[in-house]
């Protein structure tokens, strides 16, 4: 077919699907793809930005330095102050939906002129900011201040996120000691969420064992092989599984960011689990920044590498097996660990192709019955974070992450 006469039929098959409306757009796939929408409508990072074809063929490794975008608000880069303060000032072009704010959907109404997102490390410094007046919004206070805000008569402290969060440990498969299957199924037989849970959140009413590598409460959690995690915690096995697997006292160096509370708590628990076991730990302590590096690194622990670090995922991310970053088991593609398992990775695909929830939700069972065999991760429970603002501030969403639309200061 000579390309005029192409060129024209695509045309025309672009009017009769979009019907001539130059504000759409059509997408073509190889083959059926049931889940096109979900994949679109990621409410929590990483979220798929649409961007310029020029930016997006950027070397992923290559930080982007232009700043563009068609959303409620704007970035002022001149007022950037890294690490400290970052500032966006409301779009008088963006035209906003008209329906309700529902999550990351609906209406997007910008009510203020200007938001200041400030970065304050210290957990008291933040706390007493805020009860002071000096900020109006405090992200995510830790356990203990939040109990303490909670008092106070002109703040709010509630629950951030209806899906909670789902906290891990996280192993490097690529160097030893846990490059070992069973080195892994040691600290997994031993693993108590309760005791990580406690420290993360406090109140039990505010976190809930969650023995499933799928958000709790969601379609695809099940029970599938959670007896590894679920059962009596028995030291004894553990410590056998370690001779097995001929650890011989290596330093095991955990990442913990003395800034982040949820990787800091899951490097302080996990550091008293290995002991108990006697193994031979070390607490790497930094900023968030520097594990964030480190944690890059494929390198032995004696060139800078490392072997383990806590963290969490919005329940939001953690849905299924496709959206959950840590479960992908392609070696080297894979987050953060670097896992390889090629039977993890056939279910995910094969889950990715069902036609139906009841099949996806039977494979699901099944990735997760491999993933407790194989210990990509620990699971380590499921909480409800908590976020703190003054009495004069209104209409904040509660989703699985934190919008700025929709807030007014009286």
């Amino acid at each position: 077919m000579a390309r005029d006469a192409l060129g024209q039929e695509l045309a025309a098959a672009h009017d009769e699907m979009t019907g001539g409306d130059d504000n759409a757009f059509t997408i073509r796939l190889k083959e059926p793809f049931p889940l096109l929408l979900e994949g679109f409508a990621k409410v929590s990072s990483l979220v798929p930005f649409m961007m310029p074809e020029r930016m997006a063929k950027t070397d992923p490794y290559q930080q982007i330095t232009e700043t563009l975008g068609s959303g409620p608000f704007k970035f002022v880069r001149e007022q950037f102050e890294p690490g400290h303060k970052v500032v966006y000032v409301k779009n008088p072009d963006y035209v906003p939906r008209r329906e309700p704010p529902d999550w990351g959907s609906g209406g997007k109404v910008v009510k203020v002129d200007r938001v200041e997102w400030i970065v304050v490390p210290e957990p008291s410094t933040a706390a007493a900011a805020l009860a002071g007046g000096e900020v109006d919004w405090w992200e995510n206070p830790s356990p203990d201040l939040a109990r303490v805000l909670a008092a106070n008569p002109d703040l709010v402290v509630e629950n951030t996120d209806p899906l909670g969060s789902m906290g891990l440990l996280r192993f490097n498969q690529l160097q030893p000691p846990f490059n070992n299957v069973k080195m892994r199924q040691a600290v997994l037989g031993v693993t108590d969420q309760a005791e990580f849970l406690t420290a993360l959140a406090g109140d039990p009413k505010d976190w809930n064992n969650c023995a499933s590598f799928f958000t709790c409460g969601t379609p695809m959690a099940n029970d599938a092989g959670a007896a590894a995690l679920t059962g009596k915690r028995d030291f004894d096995a553990a410590r056998r599984l370690i001779a097995e697997a001929g650890y011989n006292g290596e330093k095991i160096v955990i990442l913990d960011a003395v800034d982040l509370l949820t990787n800091h708590i899951h490097a302080l628990v996990a550091a008293e689990l290995f002991k108990k076991l006697g193994l031979n730990v070390e607490l790497a302590t930094s900023d968030w920044g520097t594990v964030v590096t480190r944690r890059a690194s494929k390198k032995p622990v004696t060139e800078g590498g490392w072997n383990v670090f806590g963290t969490d995922f919005e329940g939001a991310e953690m849905l299924n097996p496709w959206l959950n970053p840590p479960l992908p088991a392609n070696g080297d593609k894979a987050w953060f660990g670097w896992p390889k398992d090629d039977k993890i990775e056939a279910l995910r695909k094969e889950w990715l192709r069902a036609s139906d929830s009841e099949a996806r939700q039977e494979i699901a069972a099944q990735i997760q019955e491999r993933a407790f065999e194989t210990v990509p991760y620990i699971p380590t429970g499921q909480y409800s974070p908590k976020t703190a603002y003054r009495k004069n501030l209104k209409g904040i969403i509660i989703a699985p992450a934190l919008f700025m639309w929709n807030v007014e200061k009286t």
